[in-house]
């Protein structure tokens, strides 16, 4: 028998591009269990992960992690909801490397429905085209906007790897190219530059080189700056999820299990401290940063009843194992805001319920 023989780049990039997609993968599986258990409420969740009935529940750590993380997001993304509405703008929210998020279906099946412009969803070509097909599916259909998923009011473009519809945005890229170069004939005339505007990453950034996320980010800060067709351009913002700090011997251990995955994190390096992760902000200009890690929104940002409740669903064990975890992951968020709007736009933010740990501004 024949060692195999090495790959070439392109092989080597396809392979590495799949372990980062199966990390996605992880997460609607994490979330699946989540729902099954009690911890989350969200019906669209099955519709993305196949044979959603007979996928194991995960450990109690993981659900734990996985409500955290959902709720902190949430909140975030309700309040930039609110504050728009306060302004009385509509809002828009682009979800880069969205995979399989439910968001938007979930905001649609609540009271936020009238209040969102535009909702963009970028990932991989193969993770939206297979996205494209699980929406028509009438499963993902929302009973506050059942016509989402009606062919009627859905064009499908590039060859089924796109959708657009009266508010929802599909669209395939790679995130690592350059965004001069493909965001133009991505976001079209969808992407209004005159209204208040929230990106999100969830366990994005961290795969990507550090100058390409910053490339990624400077785009939407230019386009967000004030110019001869919109000299008054709406409020930025931006929340980053993902894990940091990964010298110690515990993030270690979490790079080595990783990189028996073939997943690499070239974005983590440049962020070694909490402290430091407010500065993927603040270089580009944004107006503020704050960075939380998941244990301190745990401990001091959800409500004590609400703990309560998620401990009586299942016994945890490992509350070491799972404050190490929570300890090496963080919500960052950031908000790049105009003079005249700042004093509103600074109160978006997670808002704690008791006196809290150690936060990062």
């Amino acid at each position: 028998m024949h060692p195999p023989a090495l790959a070439n780049r392109s092989e080597r990039v396809h392979d590495a591009d799949a372990a980062i997609r199966q990390t996605d993968s992880d997460a609607a599986l994490a979330r699946l269990s989540a729902v099954r258990k009690g911890y989350l409420t969200d019906r669209f969740i099955s519709s993305l992960v196949p044979r959603a009935q007979l996928q194991p529940l995960r450990p109690p750590l993981i659900n734990t992690g996985t409500y955290v993380r959902s709720e902190a997001i949430d909140r975030l993304v309700e309040q930039w909801l609110e504050l728009s509405k306060s302004e009385g703008q509509l809002c828009q929210i682009i979800s880069l490397g969205a995979g399989s998020d439910t968001r938007f279906w979930r905001l649609m099946d609540g009271p936020w429905k009238e209040h969102i412009g535009a909702y963009f969803e970028l990932d991989f070509p193969d993770v939206t085209l297979k996205k494209a097909m699980a929406i028509r599916n009438p499963r993902m259909r929302s009973p506050n906007d059942a016509r989402i998923t009606t062919s009627a009011m859905i064009l499908v473009d590039l060859g089924g790897q796109a959708l657009h519809s009266s508010r929802y945005h599909l669209l395939p890229c790679d995130l690592r190219n350059p965004p001069a170069d493909i965001f133009p004939n991505l976001f079209k005339e969808y992407l209004s530059p005159a209204l208040p505007t929230l990106l999100l990453f969830e366990c994005v950034l961290v795969y990507m080189s550090p100058e390409a996320s910053s490339t990624l980010i400077q785009w939407f800060v230019d386009f967000f700056s004030p110019s001869p067709h919109t000299p008054s351009p709406g409020a930025l913002g931006c929340t980053v999820y993902e894990m940091f700090g990964l010298e110690d011997p515990f993030g270690q251990v979490m790079m080595s299990n990783l990189r028996a995955r073939n997943v690499s994190l070239p974005g983590a390096k440049p962020y070694p401290s909490l402290e430091s992760l407010p500065s993927r902000f603040l270089r580009h200009g944004f107006t503020s940063a704050k960075a939380l890690t998941l244990r301190n929104i745990r401990s001091n940002y959800i409500e004590p009843s609400e703990l309560e409740r998620i401990s009586s669903l299942e016994m945890l064990d490992e509350v070491e194992e799972l404050n190490l975890v929570l300890e090496h992951y963080a919500i960052t968020s950031g908000v790049k805001t105009s003079a005249a709007s700042i004093s509103s736009w600074n109160e978006w933010g997670l808002r704690p319920v008791k006196p809290q740990l150690t936060d990062i501004m």
